[in-house]
């Protein structure tokens, strides 16, 4: 292959841009960011050698990254004797950067315009360029252990473009060397170097190697000092999981969970512990502070670092965890699985399964004590991790009750920034409620002006919003709590009145049943293909009008969902719920007994229909003729019989 000079797309030379300048606060990052790269590809050799033999010769491997600085030509090498990458490797993976993730990853951070948004940049798989902070120019040579390719050579200077070529190299891995830019010479410098491995990768299990200047004292008085090279390893090795809790610091934490998540905000708290019983393990979890953007995209990766007998077998075991809790990061190491385990065998692993249990059983535990001792920290949790978790009510049938204590929603009577816990709503119930009410919809905003809450309100009853999407869903698995039943505002007829207090109204109803007869036929004829049914409403006090689905019919929000969704639905038609005691229906009441054909009464009937929807948070058919309408009525409000008196 001829040497070839590329250059980088307009997206990707963008991205670089905010990574050489913008990313990382402390230049010397770019070391951990080679030394994690190299860990992982020594990693994947060792896993991808379970199934295929011929990679390594048993006994013979020796994992090992090294270190390597040449003072005289401004250079540092990291070398590590992994996996190696071919000609279409390479070019995937270093020329493109994640080129599928790259726009939509600028476009996020054009919407945040904050420094703030750059911390989650490691998403994108970005970090080997941070070497372009110190460096004005990067080299990469690799070759594809397992493979009959040669080696390749990778160049760039971060200025819009790179070379590859064809290259000679013993051996199979991967060496990145630097060329230190003018003004940065404390980079070059021993001491600086070991500092940086100990802070921030003395985790990592393959030895990081390096060769280190000695002087030995001369043997006789007199003589100059001796110097003598040595190579000595930098890091401990010892996996931070295997370690007592007691032997890990805080910062020691931060740096790993930074290694196997690429986010670089602080995670809100850690959990590590050894599980014991019929199946043994060690875990570390990581609950992070902040949700990543793509938390809902379905390529993202979401599952546990596994690992068996201290060897490497996947970073995305999604198996560990249910899909509810992908947010959670970390590592599992456990003896009691086999080394050559695949992912059909993880599919349908008893360990598997049981270490499942355990890992989701501390998480929820956690999540409750967090949400007990620390209610600010969980309502910060909940704000970025609620949407996911609410999930689980849905499908987790064996945990529905534990996470039914977790849930969080804003109500009539939560506080702003603090939704209420169902336990909240049920201790703050007056003593005649009987069920726990909720009202989906789009916003904050429109759930709490509703008209369906009207008559909840005038008794006192807190009333739940369901404003995310997934609380569609969530409804049906959370059908009860504490012996008491949801109820949903804006669907079927509620029964809020005792027994005495429906016998007193019952003539007052009846009355006002025959009173509208006529005027609700009426409006039941003219939007015949419209509604379900038009009726009386129990639930109004202030409104006019709203739309009421059936008992377990599609309520407007449902539909726009599936709409947004792109999912073929069946419309349901409502039922029209009118209030008797409203100066809009006494008026129209007053036109169909003075003029039953009226074709004002049809404009009147059409606005009030339109009205419902608006209220509801649909689409009118004919915004144009509902302007026009509205205009005509405030122009002629004095033909209403009721606008005489």
């Amino acid at each position: 292959m001829a040497k070839k000079t590329r250059k980088f797309k307009t997206e990707v030379q963008q991205l670089l841009d905010l990574v050489i300048h913008s990313l990382y606060t402390k230049k010397e990052i770019y070391l951990r960011e080679l030394l994690s790269n190299a860990s992982d590809a020594i990693d994947r050799l060792q896993f991808e050698a379970l199934t295929d033999k011929s990679l390594l010769k048993e006994g013979a491997f020796q994992p090992k990254i090294k270190i390597a600085v040449n003072n005289d030509a401004r250079t540092i090498t990291v070398a590590d004797n992994g996996i190696g990458m071919g000609p279409d490797e390479i070019d995937k993976n270093i020329g493109t950067i994640a080129s599928s993730g790259t726009r939509a990853f600028l476009e996020e951070l054009e919407k945040g315009k904050g420094a703030a948004d750059l911390e989650f940049i490691g998403q994108f798989g970005v970090g080997f360029y941070a070497s372009l902070m110190v460096a004005d120019e990067v080299t990469v040579l690799t070759k594809r252990a397992g493979k009959d390719q040669p080696a390749m050579r990778w160049t760039s200077s971060g200025a819009g473009n790179y070379t590859l070529e064809e290259a000679e190299k013993d051996g199979h891995g991967t060496e990145v060397s630097l060329h230190i830019s003018e003004g940065l010479d404390e980079f070059l410098e021993q001491w600086q170097i070991q500092k940086t491995v100990k802070q921030y990768s003395d985790y990592i299990a393959y030895p990081i190697v390096m060769d280190i200047t000695r002087q030995e004292e001369p043997k006789k008085e007199g003589d100059e000092p001796i110097e003598k090279v040595v190579e000595e390893t930098l890091n401990s090795m010892k996996a931070i999981w295997k370690k007592a809790k007691s032997e890990v610091g805080k910062d020691e934490y931060s740096e790993f969970y930074k290694h196997i998540s690429h986010d670089y905000i602080e995670p809100l708290r850690v959990i590590h512990f050894f599980g014991e019983g019929t199946t043994e393990f060690r875990a570390l979890l990581y609950i992070p502070s902040k949700a990543p953007f793509d938390l809902f995209l379905r390529e993202e990766r979401r599952g546990l670092h596994l690992y068996v007998k201290n060897v490497f077998i996947t970073d995305d075991c999604r198996e560990l965890l249910p899909d509810y809790l992908r947010f959670v990061k970390g590592v599992v190491d456990s003896s009691d699985l086999p080394l050559n385990i695949s992912r059909e065998i993880l599919q349908d692993d008893a360990v598997i399964r049981r270490i499942h249990k355990s890992l989701v059983g501390k998480l929820l535990g956690t999540f409750t004590e967090i949400k007990e001792k620390k209610p600010e920290d969980y309502y910060k949790f909940w704000a970025e991790f609620g949407k996911v978790l609410k999930e689980g009510v849905h499908f987790d049938f064996a945990n529905r009750d534990k996470l039914k204590e977790l849930l969080l929603f804003h109500s009539t009577k939560s506080k702003e920034g603090k939704p209420a816990s169902l336990r909240e709503y049920v201790d703050r119930m007056p003593a005649d409620q009987k069920d726990i009410y909720y009202v989906t919809s789009e916003s904050l905003n429109a759930a709490a002006n509703s008209p369906h809450l009207e008559i909840l309100k005038s008794k006192d009853y807190e009333v739940l919003f369901f404003i995310d999407p997934i609380d569609e869903w969530v409804a049906q698995g959370l059908t009860d709590y504490d012996g008491k039943s949801l109820k949903a505002a804006d669907r079927g007829e509620l029964e809020l009145d005792s027994e005495e207090e429906k016998e007193t109204k019952k003539t007052a109803r009846e009355g006002a049943e025959k009173e509208f007869k006529g005027l609700l036929g009426f409006i039941q004829e003219e939007l015949k293909d419209e509604v379900k049914e038009v009726r009386l409403s129990s639930r109004l006090t202030d409104s006019a009008c709203c739309l009421v689905a059936d008992e377990s019919g599609m309520n407007a929000n449902l539909e726009r969902i599936m709409r947004a969704m792109n999912q073929e639905f069946q419309p349901v038609k409502r039922v029209l719920e009118l209030n008797p005691g409203h100066p809009v229906l006494e008026a129209m009441k007053g036109l169909y007994e003075q003029d039953k054909k009226s074709a004002r009464l049809g404009d009147y009937v059409e606005l009030l229909f339109d009205q419902a929807l608006l209220t509801e948070g649909s689409a009118i058919k004919d915004p144009g003729r509902f302007a026009r309408l509205v205009s005509e009525l405030m122009v002629a409000a004095k033909e209403f019989p009721a606008a005489k008196k």
